[in-house]
């Protein structure tokens, strides 16, 4: 099994869920975060005062799959998440020992 993490910017979500549905995703996490990395943040203005914003707002997707499913999931995030621009985000790709479905007590790939 697999755990599929994606920084991808906010306003990808809607695409990069469609995406992963296609491919028969049927469920994943999606966590509000902070960060930064060579985009390095960016100035605005607020009531005519000018600020850094040095954390920039992105979306954290983590997707437990099987192992054999993890190359399609990613592909799908590529495709959907890329706008060519800096900021675009990052996947990690890593492997889970064990997994449980809580209500049934299903292990492993089942509880997937």
């Amino acid at each position: 099994m697999k755990l599929v993490t994606a920084i991808i910017k906010p306003f990808k979500l809607e695409d990069v869920r469609d995406a992963l549905t296609k491919v028969g995703v049927n469920g994943m996490t999606v966590t509000e975060v902070k960060g930064y990395g060579r985009q390095k943040g960016h100035m605005e203005i607020y009531r005519g005062a000018e600020y850094a914003v040095n954390f920039l707002p992105k979306l954290r997707l983590e997707i437990g799959v099987a192992s054999d499913r993890a190359n399609s999931v990613v592909d799908a995030i590529l495709l959907s998440a890329k706008t060519g621009q800096i900021g675009d985000g990052k996947i990690f790709v890593t492997e889970i020992d064990r997994a449980v479905r809580i209500r049934t007590g299903e292990t492993d790939t089942d509880a997937l």
